[in-house]
């Protein structure tokens, strides 16, 4: 029954509700949820699925904070700890194969200050142009707003002055604020992260959102996060995509599982069906491999991020994927799925397609 009604709204182009999303995640018919999320996702992109020539750069481990769920950061002088120079990042970019979007996250460094970050992005955007700044997550954004003692406001029209041209979604986690007090209880709150992205629409910064799924939080925390999303989207119309994480456990103060193949494939297809102001749901291969991904591509996801070159975040809680896709192996995986590939830039204008 649950199933029926949600294909009576999806042909009638009404919104689910809160109760009726709960129910799609009790309910045991994955295929009958993933058939829905697909009809729903090919209204938005017909049979494209997108992939981009990426690069990651994590400047720093090195953070203020040590979520219990995060196994990336390091104090100042612990062992592991590291931080690039800009001329290292620079050196990094040189390297290697070509890409249209450079992706930057990392800790909160307890010494750089906000000029720092300020001169990072302009010596990218010196060297490359033409390339797409990705970069600073809401809770990043926040620590530069303190340490420059300028508001969230102008401390993203400076940094959108230096280069930045579109923003992340990390660091939202779960916006449950109980399960969040235990995750990152020395981050931003769920409703802190989501007023940082609406004065970055507010200016004209696109962005992501993200959600962590699978370590402590309920169903209906997963659906609350959701609604915020979609409830922030209508009023904006900013977030580009939307990017389900999966917990990885390893090297964590939680622990705990990996998810499922089939929780991944379900909280995939729910939030294509419950997202339905967002254009794009991502499959990031990272997290989900590369084979779950693919599958993605039929659950309601059109994303598999991109070629990434070096990720160390999710690697260092345990991931068990390489850290690059070759752009061949993008191709490869979407056709061998029945989609067709778009190579696409950071605001998803197509730039390559192969058919």
């Amino acid at each position: 029954m649950a199933l029926k009604q949600v294909l009576e709204k999806i042909r009638s182009g009404s919104r689910l509700s809160k109760d009726e999303a709960l129910k799609l995640f009790n309910d045991d018919d994955l295929f009958g949820i993933g058939r829905l999320a697909a009809a729903a996702c090919n209204n938005k992109n017909g049979s494209n699925a997108y992939f981009i020539s990426n690069r990651h750069i994590n400047p720093t481990n090195i953070c203020i904070n040590r979520c219990k769920f995060c196994a990336f950061s390091r104090s100042k002088g612990e062992a592991g700890a590291y931080e690039l120079t800009i001329d290292e990042i620079i050196s990094k970019l040189k390297a290697g194969q070509s890409f249209s979007e450079v992706h930057i996250v990392g800790g909160l460094h307890p010494d750089w200050p906000f000029e720092h970050y300020l001169n990072m992005l302009a010596a990218i955007k010196k060297e490359f142009p033409s390339i797409a700044i990705k970069a600073f997550t809401a809770v990043e954004i926040d620590y530069m707003s303190k340490i420059s003692g300028m508001s969230v406001e102008n401390t993203l029209k400076s940094l959108k002055a230096s280069g930045l041209d579109l923003m992340p979604g990390g660091g939202a986690e779960i916006f449950a604020e109980g399960v969040r007090t235990k995750l990152c209880p020395e981050k931003i709150s769920g409703a802190g992260w989501l007023k940082i992205m609406e004065f970055a629409h507010g200016i004209g910064i696109k962005t992501n959102a993200t959600m962590l799924y699978g370590h402590l939080e309920t169903f209906e925390d997963r659906v609350d996060h959701l609604l915020s999303l979609r409830a922030l989207q209508d009023k904006t119309g900013g977030f580009q995509a939307f990017i389900p994480l999966a917990y990885h456990p390893k090297n964590t103060e939680i622990g705990g599982f990996y998810s499922s193949g089939i929780d991944d494939l379900k909280t995939i297809a729910i939030s294509r069906l419950v997202l339905d102001n967002f254009d794009h749901i991502k499959a990031y291969w990272i997290m989900l491999g590369e084979k779950v991904s693919q599958i993605a591509l039929l659950f309601g996801a059109d994303d598999l991020d991109g070629t990434i070159i070096e990720e160390k975040i999710t690697h260092s809680a345990g991931a068990m994927t390489g850290e690059v896709m070759t752009r061949n192996d993008m191709i490869h995986l979407i056709s061998r799925a029945g989609k067709r590939p778009v190579e696409r830039d950071a605001f998803y204008n197509p730039v390559f397609n192969n058919t």
